[in-house]
């Protein structure tokens, strides 16, 4: 809210971090009060609002339209709503649709002119509101903004009268704009931080630095990310710089956020900051339609959040923070390719550039794009190379391609370029002794499963893997049991953990001790192929052969890897016991066919 958090992602903060960027009572409360405000404007596109009965003639493309929306395809949306416009050219609904798919996709020069449809068949429409008025702040047109306003089309409360106020700005009438700012508080209704915040911000636009930090240090306004963000720069042209560099530690503390180390240094050489959060009206307004985002983020459908950020990013495009808010939204609701566009639109010298290409990384992954994802982080490997994080993301793609020496020397980087190891590093260790331990060198896995357990104690993860570890070696299985029965007490309900303990419990030959378990960690995981053959197993070891062929016909049919599926059949076929025996193992009991 009021700008956000700063860039980089909650994901790339160590622990105590992203604890202490949760929202408290108080923002949730802040939340809910400006959901409330938006769902009273009655935003309308959707389902509900085409018929599912069409009265023209091109029945197809309406269906199809339907059909978009349900699929969440906005691309289709657009393309047959306009298609179904040819023979029902003054259908509100339809506008609507494709309007708001054109706001989806960041086409906003091609929905200006359904948008002026829409306005005349109905003047106080929202969604045309959300067009046109943006189309009168790029144009800087704060008369046609101010009549629009004063004629009812509106998009909600919040962002109609800020704007109002932030186009008096633009006029150059800061009498009247205070004035407005101030009134806006006053009527705010629970959640009157946007008014401050945006008081602030512009009189920090005008010079007025003192009249700013005053605003945002008010005990009532919330240190958001971006509030203490801009209060730092105001104090920074107060050549306060302590009080801004002692702010910025206070809030952030320990932080691997390279904007907020260059912003440190710049304050302890004892610069002059320059104030950039705004620099005129139209960024103002963006900040607006942001903070409105930030704050429905989670309250209302991810599409209402995408609508206000690509309205914050179409105001104001060279905003990283608001591109990659953009794009995560995107990858989120799985439109990859979408998200990829905007991560792709990043300026290379920005310095949240790499977390973009991170971003844009993890898109490609999620498509299936294994070879382009890869590229991507080799690439980024070699621009920033000081980062490790980026060693740490590629280590982890190298391993998903089980490229297992490459994995392990990329988070062997990652760790050399992290001068002291904490508690955050734990994941590091953990998925290089992974690496080590699929590669065959179960020494320096052991070495980093235990390293990590002596950064945090406890962990549930690195007890199961290392449990099951042992288990598998048929090693340590006192030791091995004691790690999976911690892990299991953490989380209970982790099905992977759960077939840990029972399937320690089959090695150990406690077969009816076994069953309970199994058979819990199978509801939790049903789909699972390891879980179901292991319950196989199990079921065959208590003398229930039936149902034991029934559980591995089922872990078939969830595609294991050629090997296990391989032994699955030989089981199905000559039964587990024989299996063993030719394996060189104990039976579990005398060998039968079942």
């Amino acid at each position: 809210m009021f700008g956000g958090p700063l860039w980089s992602p909650i994901a790339l903060q160590p622990c105590n971090e992203r604890a202490r960027l949760a929202p408290t009572y108080r923002e949730m409360r802040v939340k809910q009060s400006l959901t409330s405000k938006l769902v009273a404007v009655g935003f309308s596109v959707g389902l509900m609002m085409l018929s599912s009965t069409a009265s023209f003639a091109d029945a197809g493309a309406y269906l199809a339209t339907r059909q978009a929306l349900i699929d969440g395809d906005y691309q289709e949306q657009a393309h047959y709503a306009a298609k179904s416009l040819v023979s029902d050219p003054r259908n509100p609904a339809l506008l609507e649709t494709l309007i708001s798919a054109k706001i989806s996709l960041g086409q906003f020069e091609d929905a200006v002119g359904y948008a002026t449809m829409l306005k005349d068949i109905e003047p106080q429409n929202q969604t045309a509101a959300m067009i046109l008025l943006t189309k009168y702040v790029q144009d800087e047109d704060w008369d046609k903004l101010l009549a629009a306003l004063d004629a009812g089309a509106g998009i909600s409360p919040i962002v109609d009268g800020l704007a109002r106020a932030w186009a008096y700005v633009g006029k150059g009438e800061m009498g009247e704009a205070i004035r407005l700012f101030e009134e806006f508080e006053i009527g705010a209704d629970g959640f009157n931080m946007f008014g401050p915040y945006s008081h602030a911000l512009a009189l920090a636009m005008v010079g007025d630095f003192e009249g700013g930090v005053a605003i945002l240090d008010a005990p009532t306004m919330m240190k958001t990310g971006g509030v203490v963000y801009a209060q730092a720069q105001m104090l920074s042209q107060l050549e306060r710089n302590d009080e801004a560099l002692t702010l910025i530690r206070d809030t952030f503390g320990p932080t691997s956020d390279p904007q907020i180390h260059a912003f440190e240094a710049q304050l302890e050489a004892g610069e002059s900051v320059p104030f950039t959060i705004v620099t005129n009206a139209q960024d103002g307004i963006a900040e607006i339609f942001f903070s409105v985002a930030d704050a429905v983020n989670g309250e209302l459908g991810d599409g209402y959040t995408l609508l206000y950020s690509r309205i914050a990013l179409e105001l104001r495009p060279m905003k990283t923070h608001f591109a990659l808010t953009v794009a995560s939204i995107l990858e989120r609701m799985q439109h990859y390719d979408l998200a990829t566009q905007v991560y792709d639109s990043i300026d290379h010298d920005a310095p949240a550039y790499f977390v973009g290409e991170l971003g844009r990384a993890a898109a490609l992954q999620a498509e299936g794009k294994a070879d382009a994802e890869l590229e991507v982080l080799r690439a980024l490997s070699k621009t920033h190379s000081d980062l490790p994080i980026v060693f740490t993301t590629l280590g982890d793609a190298l391993r998903r391609e089980a490229l297992y020496d490459d994995a392990i020397t990329a988070y062997t980087t990652a760790l050399e370029k992290t001068p002291t190891l904490t508690e955050a590093q734990w994941p590091v260790l953990f998925t290089r002794g992974i690496a080590y331990e699929r590669n065959g060198d179960w020494d320096k896995a052991e070495a980093d499963l235990r390293k990590a357990l002596e950064l945090q104690p406890g962990q549930p993860q690195v007890l199961n893997y290392m449990g099951y570890s042992f288990l598998e070696m048929n090693k340590n299985l006192e030791e091995a049991m004691t790690m999976i029965r911690a892990a299991v007490a953490a989380r209970p309900n982790d099905g992977y953990i759960t077939d840990s303990l029972a399937w320690g419990l089959f090695r150990l030959r406690a077969y009816e001790d076994a069953v309970a378990p199994m058979e819990k960690a199978a509801s939790l995981m049903p789909v699972d192929p390891i879980i179901n053959d292991h319950l196989g197993d199990v079921y065959w070891a208590v003398g229930r052969t039936r149902e034991a062929r029934f559980q591995w016909a089922r872990a078939l049919s969830f595609d294991p890897e050629e090997k296990e599926a391989v032994r699955i059949r030989q089981k199905m076929s000559i039964g587990l016991d024989r299996v063993l025996i030719e394996e060189g193992l104990e039976p579990t009991r005398e060998p039968h066919d079942g």
